[in-house]
């Protein structure tokens, strides 16, 4: 087969199919590594789910009542999650069940990601489908405290992925079919909002680097994931007009070489083997890249 982008469609696989799961991976968007190699959905029902490390089954670890949209893990082990329904961040201690309400203000919860050099959360909030406002929310790790961190006006704010130089915040802008940077001052605070790629065709959904700096987005719509290398440039990396093997791809994460899309459209977790390394998550201080220009 053609390749598209840098890899072979054949290197794409469907990683666990939950169709006839119990429970089922009820429409997963999304999707986090944890320590342990396990991938950790949310479903439409409010679940947690894992998935053993090689795929071979699945568990639900907690559940909301609500819809969960993206996850992500911190260096104790804890997840957190946005819930769509209920409006607020949850937080689930994997080891005991405990699952707590963590923060709450974003109106449309979508995406969190954890910053361990400032101790805190960041969690974009989409607002409402068609409607531009802010922003982005900051909370600290230990206590939940926190509010509106940066009031920019974002166009669908939705996945977001930390800089390897842990200087900047890539916000995915859905409905404005770009991708834009957020800086991160020496003191924490917000900085300028730029254009990172524009002209994305056509809702780009989630983010994730590798370890070289290369940005990954995968695509709602069309059922694709692009790579933005280091100089700029845009290119397909996985493309799928069938919308079977990926189904609206919402967001991605990496394990070692390998990267995982949830799919929101069916049942199932996608694995693409890769010819690079992505990013271990959460970033430690001491992973972060000298920030460009120092």
């Amino acid at each position: 087969m053609s390749e598209t982008g840098l890899i072979r469609q054949p290197a794409a696989r469907v990683f666990y199919d939950g169709l006839l799961a119990k429970p089922r991976l009820a429409h997963p968007e999304g999707i986090a590594i944890a320590p342990d190699g396990a991938i950790w959905c949310g479903t439409e029902n409010g679940e947690f789910i894992r998935i053993a490390p090689d795929g071979s089954g699945s568990a639900c670890m907690g559940e909301t009542g609500g819809f969960l949209l993206g996850l992500c893990f911190d260096a104790a082990g804890y997840v957190y999650a946005c819930d769509f329904i209920k409006a607020c961040i949850w937080r689930l201690n994997p080891r005991d069940g405990t699952l707590i309400c963590f923060a709450t203000g974003p109106k449309i919860p979508n995406y969190p990601v954890v910053d361990l050099a400032r101790n805190c959360l960041y969690v974009s909030d989409s607002g409402g489908f068609g409607l531009v406002g802010p922003g982005i929310w900051r909370f600290d790790l230990s206590t939940g405290e926190g509010g509106l961190w940066c009031d920019h006006h974002f166009t669908f704010a939705n996945g977001m992925a930390l800089a390897p130089d842990g200087a900047s915040l890539m916000v995915v802008e859905t409905f404005a079919s770009r991708v834009s940077r957020v800086a991160i001052g020496t003191d924490g605070s917000a900085g300028a909002v730029t254009p990172v790629v524009d002209g994305i065709e056509r809702l780009p959904d989630g983010l994730a680097f590798d370890r070289a700096g290369n940005l990954f987005i995968s695509c709602y719509e069309p059922s694709r994931v692009y790579r933005l290398d280091n100089s700029g440039t845009l290119s397909i990396f996985l493309d799928d007009p069938s919308a079977h093997l990926m189904c609206h791809p919402t967001n991605i994460a990496f394990r070692g070489t390998t990267l995982f899309t949830a799919n929101l459209g069916r049942w199932h977790v996608t694995a693409i083997d890769t010819n690079t390394t992505g990013l271990d998550l959460p970033l430690r201080p001491e992973q972060l890249l000298p920030r460009s220009g120092a």
